[in-house]
């Protein structure tokens, strides 16, 4: 039993590996983020449909029966993507990434407007420390500077990652977490389409190998491995285990771009992530 255990703790963090690679690489494709995100949808798409085929999924009838909530969360997530590689190519892996991890606060804020939950008081406290943590990410609040520009984008990502992560809580009846992802990922591809007519494709032979990995291991293989954990550990443990991407891809980051972040962006940074394990922790105990 505790060996069981401890290989769903390694494959958990496997999941959280492969999805933190995203960062060093949407800072490192030199593609505009649309075409990568459409590119990413595409692979991830034919390798989430072969997989969801193989596992005899009901593909028709899951869509029918959450069709408006999948175009919704689609429409949200397709969002969050773009505007966070965005965040990631202006601003750099550590500020794009911690931005984009205000999530769980974002969304703790957010959930007395979906579900009959009431707002606790230490949330007001949570949330200053989260802006506190956020003037420290970015040396000086310019925004004429693509880095400030790069931080309030990762923040808008947070954003429409939290409406989409309710809008799925609320109103999607129970679905299988990869055919989930199957469906936005098609989204995503409609969505995005017009990119492949306004963007040269020139450059995309070169990127090829980064943009499969991108949707193979990153997207299909991450997201898989997470959504299978929930199976064995809470949603709020999840969330903690959740809060080590930043980490992971900063340190991919460091040896990969020799990118080092200021030492004010890894002090935000930390108060940030503090913020979201310790919220984590209590609503686990709630």
């Amino acid at each position: 039993m505790k060996n069981r255990h401890l290989y769903n703790i390694l494959i958990l963090n496997l999941g959280m590996l492969c999805i933190s690679t995203s960062g060093p690489l949407g800072r490192f494709i030199p593609l505009p983020p649309p075409l990568i995100i459409w590119s990413r949808a595409f692979v991830a798409f034919l390798v989430l449909g072969a997989y969801c085929y193989w596992k005899k999924e009901k593909i028709r009838t899951g869509f029918a029966e959450n069709r408006y909530t999948i175009i919704y969360s689609g429409t949200l997530l397709t969002l969050h993507w773009v505007t966070y590689f965005f965040a990631l190519q202006w601003s750099g892996v550590a500020v794009g990434m911690l931005s984009m991890f205000t999530f769980p606060i974002i969304t703790v804020f957010l959930e007395p407007l979906f579900f009959k939950t009431k707002l606790h008081p230490i949330h007001l406290l949570f949330g200053f420390l989260i802006l506190f943590g956020i003037y420290l990410l970015v040396p000086a609040f310019d925004f004429e500077t693509e880095q400030t520009k790069g931080l309030f984008m990762g923040l808008f990502s947070a954003l429409t990652y939290a409406l989409r992560n309710l809008i799925i809580k609320k109103r999607t009846k129970k679905i299988n977490g990869s055919l989930l992802m199957f469906y936005q990922m098609g989204i995503t591809i409609l969505l995005l389409f017009p990119v492949i007519l306004i963007y040269p494709l020139d450059s995309l032979s070169s990127q090829i190998p980064y943009l499969l990995f991108l949707g193979f291991v990153t997207t299909a293989i991450g997201h898989t491995l997470f959504l299978n954990s929930l199976t064995y550990f809470t949603v709020a443990t999840a969330s903690i285990m959740n809060s080590i991407q930043p980490i992971f891809g900063i340190l991919l980051a460091f040896f990969f771009l020799n990118e080092i972040p200021p030492a004010s962006s890894l002090i935000g940074g930390g108060i940030i992530l503090i913020t979201v394990v310790i919220e984590s922790l209590r609503s686990r105990k709630v």
